[in-house]
């Protein structure tokens, strides 16, 4: 960064994800949830700094030339559905062109069924056949994005990562959006889905990891996870808190900058259970990365008190 500073956007992420599993990736805005995308891509910006080991199958992303990355690995074997839909699409280009256009490279549909194809490619993300001629500045927030989901679909790819999949959609198209997704991890298919929605993350995920700061604090199974016996870390627990449907209390405080980030637990700030402890960073424990993790116990204990 300028003035030679450096930003740790992501730090000792580590997880796996099975073909048919899906995977939400959950936590506030500026955590780093994006930027992991955007590594196993290699779409991260020039001055980005990737260490480690990124695994799809016998493929190692992280030092995968541009090359094989754009010919063999986006579209074909990772399909992604963008956070900023408008963006991605080519502004002066039909989404029917597109989507044919996609078709064709990735499929290798002949010329004359190319129209039919587009439409079902359409129709799998719920885009209406009546506007496949109209241009991304003529779409809506919602539009766009599912025009941008049946691009990431047409490939069939084995991995899909889905960054902010139901943004600008109402409920009953978030939950047609996140079903689609579902049947593509009940066909084969590993995906990776960043959101901030945790109601669709409820319904879609097979297991859930959080992540807080840059760091995945906690990766749990989601029946446990949104139900009994609840998420471990304070954290986690606060971000169900916080939902309407629930104890309806927001996290106190604000997360810290990347570029600023305290030398011990990040969260401790913020945290009602902080102690002495949290002056040095936890290490990942049976799921969790917490010094005081909550448990079933514990949580007795607080209802009892309260």
């Amino acid at each position: 960064m300028p003035g030679g500073r450096h930003v740790h956007a992501v730090t000792d992420a580590a997880f796996d994800l099975a073909a048919g599993e899906c995977l939400a990736l959950v936590g506030e805005s500026g955590c780093g949830k994006s930027v992991l995308a955007s590594a196993l891509l290699g779409l991260l910006p020039g001055n980005a700094q990737t260490a480690g080991s990124a695994r799809l199958g016998d493929t190692e992303l992280l030092t995968a030339s541009e090359r094989e990355l754009a010919g063999a690995i986006r579209g074909r074997r990772i399909g992604l559905v963008p956070q900023s839909p408008a963006a991605h699409l080519t502004p002066v280009r039909s989404v029917r062109a597109q989507l044919e256009e996609t078709v064709r490279e990735l499929t290798g549909t002949a010329r004359r069924d190319l129209r039919a194809a587009a439409e079902r490619a359409a129709a799998r993300a719920a885009f209406p056949l009546d506007h496949l001629d109209r241009f991304p500045h003529q779409l809506s927030g919602g539009l766009a994005q599912r025009a941008a989901t049946a691009l990431a679909l047409v490939g069939d790819a084995p991995l899909l990562l889905a960054d902010e999949p139901t943004t600008g959609l109402d409920r009953d198209l978030v939950d047609r959006t996140v079903d689609e997704l579902r049947r593509q991890a009940g066909a084969g298919h590993a995906l990776l889905m960043i959101t901030h929605d945790l109601a669709a993350a409820e319904r879609i995920a097979d297991r859930v990891a959080v992540m807080y700061a840059g760091r995945i604090v906690e990766l749990a199974d989601a029946p446990g996870f949104f139900g009994a016996p609840g998420p471990r870390h304070p954290y986690a627990r606060g971000l169900l808190d916080a939902l309407p449907d629930r104890a309806f209390v927001p996290i106190p405080g604000m997360p810290p900058e990347l570029g600023d980030l305290p030398s011990g637990c990040a969260f401790a700030a913020r945290c009602g259970r902080s102690a002495a402890a949290c002056e040095t960073v936890p290490a990942p424990h049976d799921g969790v990365a917490c010094h005081h993790p909550v448990t079933a116990k514990k949580e007795a204990d607080d209802a009892r008190t309260a």
